[in-house]
Protein backbone atom coordinates (compact mmCIF):
# COMPACT_ATOMS: atom_id res chain seq x y z
CA UNK A 1 0.00 0.00 0.00
CA UNK A 2 1.32 3.43 -0.97
CA UNK A 3 1.39 5.96 1.90
CA UNK A 4 3.05 9.33 2.45
CA UNK A 5 5.61 7.52 4.58
CA UNK A 6 6.87 5.16 1.87
CA UNK A 7 6.60 7.39 -1.22
CA UNK A 8 10.29 8.48 -0.92
CA UNK A 9 11.28 4.81 -0.68
CA UNK A 10 9.26 3.96 -3.78
CA UNK A 11 10.84 6.83 -5.75
CA UNK A 12 14.31 5.79 -4.59
CA UNK A 13 13.63 2.24 -5.76
CA UNK A 14 12.26 3.41 -9.12
CA UNK A 15 15.28 5.65 -9.63
CA UNK A 16 17.70 2.83 -8.87
CA UNK A 17 15.72 0.48 -11.11
CA UNK A 18 16.03 3.03 -13.93
CA UNK A 19 19.76 3.45 -13.52
CA UNK A 20 20.58 -0.22 -13.08
CA UNK A 21 18.15 -1.20 -15.87
CA UNK A 22 19.89 1.14 -18.32
CA UNK A 23 23.34 0.21 -17.05
CA UNK A 24 23.00 -3.59 -17.23
CA UNK A 25 22.35 -3.51 -20.96
CA UNK A 26 25.77 -2.06 -21.75
CA UNK A 27 27.96 -4.39 -19.62
CA UNK A 28 26.04 -7.36 -21.02
CA UNK A 29 26.61 -6.02 -24.54
CA UNK A 30 30.30 -5.47 -23.76
CA UNK A 31 30.75 -8.95 -22.31
CA UNK A 32 29.17 -10.78 -25.23
CA UNK A 33 30.69 -8.52 -27.87
CA UNK A 34 34.21 -8.77 -26.43
CA UNK A 35 34.01 -12.56 -26.66
CA UNK A 36 32.77 -12.26 -30.25
CA UNK A 37 35.61 -9.86 -31.11
CA UNK A 38 38.18 -12.22 -29.62
CA UNK A 39 36.78 -15.03 -31.77
CA UNK A 40 36.86 -12.88 -34.92
CA UNK A 41 40.43 -11.74 -34.43
CA UNK A 42 41.56 -15.24 -33.53
CA UNK A 43 39.96 -16.64 -36.68
CA UNK A 44 41.59 -13.91 -38.78
CA UNK A 45 45.01 -14.77 -37.37
CA UNK A 46 44.40 -18.46 -37.96
CA UNK A 47 42.91 -18.30 -41.45
CA UNK A 48 44.18 -14.91 -42.80
CA UNK A 49 40.64 -14.48 -44.15
CA UNK A 50 40.05 -10.73 -44.36
CA UNK A 51 36.33 -11.13 -43.77
CA UNK A 52 37.05 -11.85 -40.11
CA UNK A 53 39.27 -8.75 -39.91
CA UNK A 54 36.58 -6.56 -41.49
CA UNK A 55 33.98 -7.88 -39.09
CA UNK A 56 36.36 -7.28 -36.21
CA UNK A 57 36.83 -3.64 -37.24
CA UNK A 58 33.09 -3.23 -37.79
CA UNK A 59 32.03 -4.50 -34.37
CA UNK A 60 34.99 -2.86 -32.63
CA UNK A 61 33.37 0.52 -33.39
CA UNK A 62 30.17 -0.70 -31.75
CA UNK A 63 32.13 -2.00 -28.77
CA UNK A 64 33.80 1.38 -28.19
CA UNK A 65 30.43 3.16 -27.99
CA UNK A 66 28.83 0.50 -25.80
CA UNK A 67 31.79 0.31 -23.45
CA UNK A 68 31.79 4.10 -22.98
CA UNK A 69 28.07 4.21 -22.19
CA UNK A 70 28.52 1.36 -19.74
CA UNK A 71 31.21 3.22 -17.82
CA UNK A 72 29.12 6.41 -17.62
CA UNK A 73 25.96 4.64 -16.44
CA UNK A 74 27.94 2.56 -13.95
CA UNK A 75 29.43 5.63 -12.27
CA UNK A 76 25.96 7.07 -11.70
CA UNK A 77 24.76 3.83 -10.15
CA UNK A 78 27.76 3.71 -7.81
CA UNK A 79 26.98 7.20 -6.49
CA UNK A 80 23.42 6.17 -5.71
CA UNK A 81 24.64 3.65 -3.17
CA UNK A 82 25.92 6.57 -1.13
CA UNK A 83 23.11 9.05 -1.76
CA UNK A 84 19.93 6.94 -1.75
CA UNK A 85 21.04 3.77 0.00
CA UNK A 86 23.47 4.94 2.65
CA UNK A 87 22.09 2.63 5.35
CA UNK A 88 22.58 -0.39 3.12
CA UNK A 89 26.10 0.77 2.25
CA UNK A 90 26.94 1.21 5.92
CA UNK A 91 25.61 -2.18 7.00
CA UNK A 92 26.58 -4.34 4.02
CA UNK A 93 29.52 -2.28 2.79
CA UNK A 94 32.18 -4.33 4.64
CA UNK A 95 31.24 -7.16 2.27
CA UNK A 96 29.65 -5.71 -0.88
CA UNK A 97 31.94 -2.67 -0.93
CA UNK A 98 35.02 -4.86 -0.80
CA UNK A 99 33.77 -7.11 -3.59
CA UNK A 100 33.06 -4.12 -5.83
CA UNK A 101 36.47 -2.63 -5.04
CA UNK A 102 38.03 -5.92 -6.18
CA UNK A 103 36.22 -5.40 -9.48
CA UNK A 104 37.85 -1.98 -9.86
CA UNK A 105 41.32 -3.18 -8.87
CA UNK A 106 41.32 -6.20 -11.15
CA UNK A 107 38.85 -5.95 -14.02
CA UNK A 108 38.58 -2.20 -14.58
CA UNK A 109 42.32 -1.59 -14.56
CA UNK A 110 42.85 -4.49 -16.94
CA UNK A 111 40.19 -3.21 -19.31
CA UNK A 112 41.45 0.37 -19.14
CA UNK A 113 45.06 -0.69 -19.58
CA UNK A 114 44.51 -2.65 -22.79
CA UNK A 115 41.43 -0.93 -24.21
CA UNK A 116 43.50 1.73 -25.99
CA UNK A 117 45.68 -0.91 -27.64
CA UNK A 118 42.59 -2.83 -28.68
CA UNK A 119 40.84 0.22 -30.15
CA UNK A 120 43.75 2.04 -31.76
CA UNK A 121 46.68 -0.35 -31.91
CA UNK A 122 45.75 -2.64 -34.80
CA UNK A 123 48.11 -0.80 -37.16
CA UNK A 124 50.64 0.14 -34.50
CA UNK A 125 51.60 -3.06 -32.70
CA UNK A 126 52.24 -6.60 -33.80
CA UNK A 127 49.34 -8.93 -34.50
CA UNK A 128 50.04 -11.14 -31.50
CA UNK A 129 50.32 -8.16 -29.18
CA UNK A 130 47.04 -6.75 -30.43
CA UNK A 131 45.32 -10.12 -30.02
CA UNK A 132 46.70 -10.29 -26.49
CA UNK A 133 45.18 -6.87 -25.78
CA UNK A 134 41.81 -8.04 -27.13
CA UNK A 135 41.97 -11.15 -24.94
CA UNK A 136 42.90 -8.99 -21.93
CA UNK A 137 39.89 -6.71 -22.44
CA UNK A 138 37.63 -9.74 -22.79
CA UNK A 139 39.11 -11.27 -19.65
CA UNK A 140 38.54 -7.96 -17.87
CA UNK A 141 34.85 -7.90 -18.79
CA UNK A 142 34.42 -11.48 -17.54
CA UNK A 143 36.24 -10.72 -14.28
CA UNK A 144 34.07 -7.64 -13.83
CA UNK A 145 30.95 -9.75 -14.27
CA UNK A 146 32.31 -12.25 -11.75
CA UNK A 147 32.83 -9.72 -8.94
CA UNK A 148 29.55 -7.90 -9.52
CA UNK A 149 27.57 -11.15 -9.54
CA UNK A 150 29.46 -12.38 -6.47
CA UNK A 151 28.28 -9.25 -4.64
CA UNK A 152 24.71 -9.44 -5.91
CA UNK A 153 24.48 -13.19 -5.36
CA UNK A 154 25.64 -12.77 -1.76
CA UNK A 155 22.70 -10.38 -1.27
CA UNK A 156 20.42 -13.13 -2.62
CA UNK A 157 21.92 -16.06 -0.69
CA UNK A 158 24.13 -14.60 2.08
CA UNK A 159 26.66 -16.77 3.86
CA UNK A 160 30.18 -16.51 5.28
CA UNK A 161 29.34 -13.45 7.42
CA UNK A 162 28.83 -12.43 11.03
CA UNK A 163 26.73 -9.52 12.28
CA UNK A 164 28.37 -7.01 14.62
CA UNK A 165 26.10 -6.97 17.71
CA UNK A 166 26.83 -3.29 18.39
CA UNK A 167 26.43 -1.75 14.92
CA UNK A 168 24.41 -4.37 13.05
CA UNK A 169 26.99 -4.33 10.25
CA UNK A 170 27.70 -7.46 8.20
CA UNK A 171 31.32 -8.45 8.67
CA UNK A 172 33.23 -11.03 6.60
CA UNK A 173 34.01 -14.34 8.27
CA UNK A 174 34.86 -16.57 5.30
CA UNK A 175 35.60 -14.83 1.98
CA UNK A 176 35.44 -18.03 -0.04
CA UNK A 177 31.97 -18.72 1.34
CA UNK A 178 30.94 -15.13 0.61
CA UNK A 179 32.16 -15.21 -2.99
CA UNK A 180 31.06 -18.75 -3.80
CA UNK A 181 27.68 -18.42 -2.14
CA UNK A 182 24.96 -20.94 -3.11
CA UNK A 183 23.42 -18.97 -6.01
CA UNK A 184 26.67 -17.58 -7.49
CA UNK A 185 27.65 -20.47 -9.84
CA UNK A 186 24.20 -20.64 -11.39
CA UNK A 187 23.76 -16.89 -11.75
CA UNK A 188 27.14 -16.27 -13.38
CA UNK A 189 26.52 -18.98 -15.98
CA UNK A 190 22.99 -17.69 -16.61
CA UNK A 191 24.22 -14.09 -16.98
CA UNK A 192 27.14 -15.02 -19.22
CA UNK A 193 24.94 -16.97 -21.59
CA UNK A 194 22.38 -14.14 -21.56
CA UNK A 195 25.10 -11.72 -22.68
CA UNK A 196 26.14 -14.07 -25.48
CA UNK A 197 22.56 -14.52 -26.68
CA UNK A 198 21.85 -10.79 -26.57
CA UNK A 199 24.85 -10.03 -28.76
CA UNK A 200 24.13 -12.98 -31.07
CA UNK A 201 20.65 -11.65 -31.84
CA UNK A 202 22.00 -8.13 -32.34
CA UNK A 203 24.61 -9.40 -34.80
CA UNK A 204 21.98 -11.56 -36.51
CA UNK A 205 19.64 -8.58 -36.87
CA UNK A 206 22.40 -6.50 -38.46
CA UNK A 207 23.13 -9.31 -40.88
CA UNK A 208 19.43 -9.79 -41.66
CA UNK A 209 19.06 -6.06 -42.36
CA UNK A 210 21.83 -6.09 -44.96
CA UNK A 211 20.64 -9.36 -46.51
CA UNK A 212 17.13 -7.95 -46.87
CA UNK A 213 18.57 -4.74 -48.30
CA UNK A 214 20.53 -6.72 -50.89
CA UNK A 215 17.44 -8.76 -51.73
CA UNK A 216 15.40 -5.58 -52.19
CA UNK A 217 18.07 -4.13 -54.49
CA UNK A 218 18.26 -7.47 -56.32
CA UNK A 219 21.98 -7.77 -55.65
CA UNK A 220 24.15 -10.46 -54.11
CA UNK A 221 24.95 -9.81 -50.47
CA UNK A 222 28.65 -9.52 -49.70
CA UNK A 223 30.23 -12.68 -48.29
CA UNK A 224 31.28 -10.72 -45.18
CA UNK A 225 27.62 -10.04 -44.37
CA UNK A 226 26.75 -13.68 -45.00
CA UNK A 227 29.57 -14.80 -42.72
CA UNK A 228 28.39 -12.41 -39.98
CA UNK A 229 24.83 -13.71 -40.20
CA UNK A 230 25.98 -17.33 -40.26
CA UNK A 231 28.25 -16.94 -37.22
CA UNK A 232 25.51 -15.26 -35.19
CA UNK A 233 23.07 -18.10 -35.83
CA UNK A 234 25.64 -20.75 -34.93
CA UNK A 235 26.12 -18.82 -31.69
CA UNK A 236 22.36 -18.90 -31.07
CA UNK A 237 22.17 -22.62 -31.84
CA UNK A 238 24.95 -23.29 -29.32
CA UNK A 239 23.85 -20.99 -26.49
CA UNK A 240 20.02 -21.06 -26.52
CA UNK A 241 19.69 -24.70 -25.30
CA UNK A 242 22.46 -24.14 -22.75
CA UNK A 243 20.64 -21.08 -21.43
CA UNK A 244 17.43 -23.04 -20.95
CA UNK A 245 19.36 -25.75 -19.09
CA UNK A 246 21.16 -23.14 -16.95
CA UNK A 247 17.82 -21.47 -16.19
CA UNK A 248 16.36 -24.76 -15.03
CA UNK A 249 19.32 -25.37 -12.70
CA UNK A 250 19.05 -21.82 -11.39
CA UNK A 251 15.36 -22.42 -10.70
CA UNK A 252 16.13 -25.51 -8.61
CA UNK A 253 18.68 -23.49 -6.64
CA UNK A 254 16.17 -20.68 -6.08
CA UNK A 255 13.54 -23.14 -4.89
CA UNK A 256 15.99 -24.41 -2.27
CA UNK A 257 17.25 -21.07 -0.97
CA UNK A 258 14.49 -18.57 -1.87
CA UNK A 259 11.20 -20.50 -1.90
CA UNK A 260 9.15 -17.33 -1.31
CA UNK A 261 10.50 -15.92 -4.56
CA UNK A 262 9.47 -19.07 -6.43
CA UNK A 263 5.98 -18.84 -4.96
CA UNK A 264 5.68 -15.23 -6.17
CA UNK A 265 7.02 -16.13 -9.62
CA UNK A 266 4.61 -19.00 -10.01
CA UNK A 267 1.61 -17.16 -8.57
CA UNK A 268 1.05 -20.08 -6.18
CA UNK A 269 -0.72 -19.31 -2.91
CA UNK A 270 -1.09 -22.80 -1.44
CA UNK A 271 1.75 -25.14 -0.54
CA UNK A 272 0.89 -28.36 -2.35
CA UNK A 273 2.18 -31.47 -4.03
CA UNK A 274 1.38 -32.36 -7.64
CA UNK A 275 0.97 -28.64 -8.28
CA UNK A 276 -0.24 -27.29 -11.62
CA UNK A 277 1.75 -24.84 -13.76
CA UNK A 278 0.02 -21.49 -14.22
CA UNK A 279 0.50 -20.44 -17.84
CA UNK A 280 -1.47 -17.24 -17.36
CA UNK A 281 -3.26 -15.41 -14.59
CA UNK A 282 -3.28 -12.20 -12.59
CA UNK A 283 -2.04 -12.69 -9.02
CA UNK A 284 -4.14 -10.65 -6.60
CA UNK A 285 -2.20 -9.66 -3.50
CA UNK A 286 -5.34 -8.49 -1.69
CA UNK A 287 -7.54 -11.55 -2.18
CA UNK A 288 -4.57 -13.96 -2.07
CA UNK A 289 -5.69 -15.64 -5.25
CA UNK A 290 -4.59 -15.74 -8.88
CA UNK A 291 -7.48 -14.55 -11.01
CA UNK A 292 -8.23 -15.81 -14.55
CA UNK A 293 -5.80 -18.69 -14.08
CA UNK A 294 -5.00 -20.97 -16.98
CA UNK A 295 -3.03 -23.95 -15.73
CA UNK A 296 -1.68 -27.35 -16.75
CA UNK A 297 -2.17 -30.05 -14.08
CA UNK A 298 0.93 -31.55 -12.42
CA UNK A 299 3.33 -29.57 -14.62
CA UNK A 300 4.32 -27.11 -11.88
CA UNK A 301 5.74 -29.82 -9.63
CA UNK A 302 7.44 -31.51 -12.58
CA UNK A 303 9.17 -28.33 -13.76
CA UNK A 304 10.10 -26.95 -10.34
CA UNK A 305 11.16 -30.14 -8.58
CA UNK A 306 11.64 -32.61 -11.46
CA UNK A 307 9.21 -34.83 -9.60
CA UNK A 308 5.52 -35.06 -10.45
CA UNK A 309 4.82 -35.53 -6.71
CA UNK A 310 7.11 -32.70 -5.65
CA UNK A 311 5.98 -30.03 -3.19
CA UNK A 312 5.69 -26.44 -4.45
CA UNK A 313 5.69 -23.53 -1.94
CA UNK A 314 2.79 -21.09 -1.65
CA UNK A 315 2.77 -17.41 -0.76
CA UNK A 316 0.43 -18.04 2.16
CA UNK A 317 3.34 -19.82 3.86
CA UNK A 318 4.89 -16.40 4.48
CA UNK A 319 3.66 -13.29 6.33
CA UNK A 320 2.07 -10.67 4.10
CA UNK A 321 4.90 -8.20 4.75
CA UNK A 322 7.47 -10.74 3.53
CA UNK A 323 5.91 -11.46 0.14
CA UNK A 324 7.32 -10.16 -3.13
CA UNK A 325 4.85 -8.38 -5.44
CA UNK A 326 3.74 -11.45 -7.37
CA UNK A 327 2.09 -9.69 -10.37
CA UNK A 328 5.39 -8.09 -11.42
CA UNK A 329 7.58 -11.19 -11.24
CA UNK A 330 4.81 -13.46 -12.55
CA UNK A 331 4.76 -11.63 -15.88
CA UNK A 332 8.47 -10.70 -16.10
CA UNK A 333 9.41 -14.35 -15.66
CA UNK A 334 6.96 -15.53 -18.31
CA UNK A 335 8.13 -12.93 -20.81
CA UNK A 336 11.71 -14.10 -20.24
CA UNK A 337 10.77 -17.77 -20.66
CA UNK A 338 8.68 -17.07 -23.77
CA UNK A 339 11.53 -15.16 -25.39
CA UNK A 340 13.93 -17.97 -24.49
CA UNK A 341 11.65 -20.46 -26.23
CA UNK A 342 11.41 -18.25 -29.32
CA UNK A 343 15.21 -17.93 -29.39
CA UNK A 344 15.55 -21.70 -29.35
CA UNK A 345 13.02 -21.99 -32.19
CA UNK A 346 14.99 -19.43 -34.21
CA UNK A 347 18.10 -21.55 -33.83
CA UNK A 348 16.28 -24.72 -34.89
CA UNK A 349 14.67 -22.88 -37.81
CA UNK A 350 18.10 -21.74 -38.98
CA UNK A 351 19.35 -25.35 -39.01
CA UNK A 352 16.38 -26.40 -41.14
CA UNK A 353 16.95 -23.54 -43.59
CA UNK A 354 20.66 -24.39 -43.85
CA UNK A 355 19.66 -27.92 -44.74
CA UNK A 356 17.21 -26.62 -47.35
CA UNK A 357 19.73 -24.17 -48.82
CA UNK A 358 17.57 -21.11 -48.04
CA UNK A 359 19.40 -19.80 -45.00
CA UNK A 360 20.44 -16.47 -46.55
CA UNK A 361 17.37 -15.92 -48.70
CA UNK A 362 14.24 -16.90 -46.77
CA UNK A 363 12.42 -13.54 -46.42
CA UNK A 364 10.26 -14.43 -43.42
CA UNK A 365 13.21 -15.81 -41.48
CA UNK A 366 15.27 -12.70 -42.19
CA UNK A 367 12.44 -10.43 -41.07
CA UNK A 368 11.94 -12.44 -37.88
CA UNK A 369 15.64 -12.18 -37.06
CA UNK A 370 15.50 -8.43 -37.66
CA UNK A 371 12.53 -8.07 -35.31
CA UNK A 372 14.31 -10.20 -32.71
CA UNK A 373 17.18 -7.69 -32.43
CA UNK A 374 16.29 -6.54 -28.87
CA UNK A 375 14.96 -9.93 -27.73
CA UNK A 376 18.07 -10.91 -25.78
CA UNK A 377 18.21 -7.62 -23.90
CA UNK A 378 14.48 -7.67 -23.15
CA UNK A 379 14.82 -11.20 -21.77
CA UNK A 380 17.86 -10.13 -19.75
CA UNK A 381 15.99 -7.17 -18.24
CA UNK A 382 13.01 -9.37 -17.43
CA UNK A 383 15.36 -11.80 -15.73
CA UNK A 384 16.84 -9.05 -13.58
CA UNK A 385 13.37 -7.75 -12.70
CA UNK A 386 12.40 -11.27 -11.64
CA UNK A 387 15.55 -11.64 -9.56
CA UNK A 388 15.52 -8.24 -7.86
CA UNK A 389 11.79 -7.68 -7.37
CA UNK A 390 11.40 -11.30 -6.33
CA UNK A 391 13.89 -10.69 -3.51
CA UNK A 392 11.66 -8.04 -1.95
CA UNK A 393 11.12 -6.91 0.74
CA UNK A 394 14.80 -7.64 1.37
CA UNK A 395 18.05 -6.12 0.14
CA UNK A 396 20.03 -8.82 1.93
CA UNK A 397 17.66 -11.77 1.71
CA UNK A 398 15.99 -12.56 5.04
CA UNK A 399 18.32 -10.23 6.97
CA UNK A 400 18.03 -6.59 5.89
CA UNK A 401 14.77 -5.08 4.66
CA UNK A 402 14.65 -2.59 1.82
CA UNK A 403 12.87 0.00 3.96
CA UNK A 404 15.75 -0.19 6.44
CA UNK A 405 18.34 0.26 3.68
CA UNK A 406 17.30 3.60 2.21
CA UNK A 407 18.73 7.00 3.14
CA UNK A 408 16.44 9.42 5.00
CA UNK A 409 15.91 11.70 1.98
CA UNK A 410 13.22 14.30 1.44
CA UNK A 411 10.52 13.67 -1.13
CA UNK A 412 11.29 16.94 -2.94
CA UNK A 413 14.98 16.11 -3.51
CA UNK A 414 14.19 12.59 -4.70
CA UNK A 415 11.50 13.85 -7.07
CA UNK A 416 13.86 16.42 -8.58
CA UNK A 417 16.72 13.95 -9.02
CA UNK A 418 14.31 11.40 -10.53
CA UNK A 419 13.11 13.91 -13.12
CA UNK A 420 16.70 14.97 -13.81
CA UNK A 421 17.80 11.37 -14.36
CA UNK A 422 14.95 10.63 -16.75
CA UNK A 423 15.69 13.70 -18.91
CA UNK A 424 19.46 13.14 -18.99
CA UNK A 425 19.19 9.40 -19.60
CA UNK A 426 16.74 9.86 -22.47
CA UNK A 427 19.01 12.44 -24.08
CA UNK A 428 22.43 10.84 -23.50
CA UNK A 429 21.64 7.18 -23.97
CA UNK A 430 19.01 7.85 -26.62
CA UNK A 431 21.71 9.66 -28.61
CA UNK A 432 24.08 6.73 -28.07
CA UNK A 433 21.54 4.22 -29.31
CA UNK A 434 20.86 6.35 -32.40
CA UNK A 435 24.60 6.32 -33.12
CA UNK A 436 24.64 2.54 -32.85
CA UNK A 437 21.66 2.16 -35.19
CA UNK A 438 23.25 4.45 -37.79
CA UNK A 439 26.52 2.56 -37.51
CA UNK A 440 24.85 -0.83 -37.93
CA UNK A 441 22.88 0.35 -40.97
CA UNK A 442 26.22 0.64 -42.78
CA UNK A 443 27.45 -2.70 -44.07
CA UNK A 444 30.86 -4.10 -43.06
CA UNK A 445 33.69 -3.49 -45.50
CA UNK A 446 33.37 -5.74 -48.52
CA UNK A 447 36.00 -8.37 -49.23
CA UNK A 448 34.81 -10.06 -52.38
CA UNK A 449 36.96 -7.81 -54.58
CA UNK A 450 39.70 -7.05 -52.08
CA UNK A 451 42.83 -9.16 -52.22
CA UNK A 452 45.32 -7.34 -50.08
CA UNK A 453 45.41 -5.77 -46.67
CA UNK A 454 48.10 -3.34 -45.62
CA UNK A 455 49.01 -3.32 -41.95
CA UNK A 456 51.71 -1.66 -39.93
CA UNK A 457 53.41 -4.24 -37.76
CA UNK A 458 55.62 -2.47 -35.27
CA UNK A 459 57.37 0.28 -37.21
CA UNK A 460 57.44 -1.51 -40.57
CA UNK A 461 54.84 -1.76 -43.35
CA UNK A 462 53.83 -5.24 -44.43
CA UNK A 463 51.46 -6.21 -47.21
CA UNK A 464 49.53 -9.44 -46.78
CA UNK A 465 48.18 -10.83 -50.02
CA UNK A 466 45.15 -13.07 -50.34
CA UNK A 467 44.77 -14.60 -53.78
CA UNK A 468 42.39 -17.36 -52.78
CA UNK A 469 38.71 -17.44 -53.61
CA UNK A 470 36.37 -16.09 -50.94
CA UNK A 471 33.52 -18.58 -50.39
Amino acid sequence: MVTDHNIPLIIARIQFALTVGVHIIFPAFSIGLSVFLTFLEGMWLKTTDNRYLNLFKYWLKVFSIVFGMGVVSGIVMAYEFGTNWARFSAKAGPITGVLLSYEVMTAFFMEAGFLGVMLFGLNRVGRKMHFFATCAVTTGTLISMTWILASNSWMQTPQGYIIDPKTGHFLPKDWLAIIFNPSFPYRIIHMGLAAMLSVAFTVAAAGAWHLLKAKKNKTQADSTVRLMFSLSLWMIVATAPLQILAGDMHGLNTLKYQPAKIAAIEGDWINERRAPELLFGIPNMKTEHTDYAISVPLLGSLILTHDINGKVPGLKDYPADQRAPSPIVFFSFRIMVALGGIMLLCGLWSLWLRHRGRFFTHPLFLRVMLIMAPAGFVALLCGWVTTEVGRQPWTVYGLLRTEDSASPLALSSLSFSMLFFVVIYVFVFGSGLLMLVRLLRTAPEATDNTHDDTMILGSHHHTVSHNKEVP
